[in-house]
C-alpha cells in the first residue's frame, strides 16, 4: 500500500518509528524532516492532497494532538481524516467511516501503542452497507462546499 505520511516537529519521531515498523508499505514522506519547529499545515496539506488525488491509497498525519492535522486534512474534498487515540477508534474509523487519513497525537500516544493503532487502521476494511449511505452523504456535503 502507498501511504502519504507527514508530521510536524511534535510528530517527527513517531513518523520515523511508523515508517520503520511497516516496511511492507511504501511511504511518501511529505515532511517535516527534523524536530525544528514548523507549521503543521505545511505538511498536512500536500499529504492530504496526495490521498485525495489518488497518488496514495491512505495517509497518516502526526502532530502534537492530531487535531490540527485533522482540521487541515478535512478541508480537502474526498478526505475523511480521523483522530484516533486507541485501536478501537482506529478500527471503527475504517469500518464505519471509511477514513482514508489517520491522525495521531505524537505527544500523547506511546510509540508502541501508536504502532498497534496504525496496524489496526491499516488492516481494517470498510463495511459498506448502511455506512456507505452515510459516507455518500458526506460526499454530497463536500459538493455543496464549492
Amino acid at each position: 500500500m502507498i501511504i502519504a505520511i507527514a508530521s510536524d516537529h511534535a510528530g517527527f519521531e513517531l513518523k520515523g518509528a511508523i515508517k520503520s515498523h511497516f516496511p511492507e508499505h511504501e511511504f511518501q514522506d511529505y515532511g517535516t524532516y527534523s524536530v525544528d519547529a514548523m507549521d503543521y499545515p505545511d505538511t498536512a496539506l500536500p499529504a492530504a492532497r496526495a490521498v485525495a488525488e489518488g497518488k496514495a491509497e491512505r495517509g497518516i498525519l502526526i502532530c502534537g494532538t492530531g487535531i490540527g492535522m485533522s482540521i487541515v486534512a478535512n478541508k480537502i474534498k474526498g478526505i475523511r481524516a480521523a483522530v484516533c487515540m486507541n485501536a478501537d477508534l482506529a478500527r471503527l474509523s475504517r469500518m464505519h467511516n471509511d477514513a482514508n487519513v489517520l491522525c495521531l497525537a505524537g505527544r500523547f500516544i506511546a510509540v508502541h501503542y501508536a504502532l498497534v493503532i496504525v496496524n489496526t487502521w491499516l488492516t481494517t476494511s470498510f463495511e459498506g452497507g448502511r455506512h456507505q449511505i452515510r459516507v455518500d452523504k458526506i460526499k454530497e456535503i463536500e459538493g455543496e462546499r464549492q
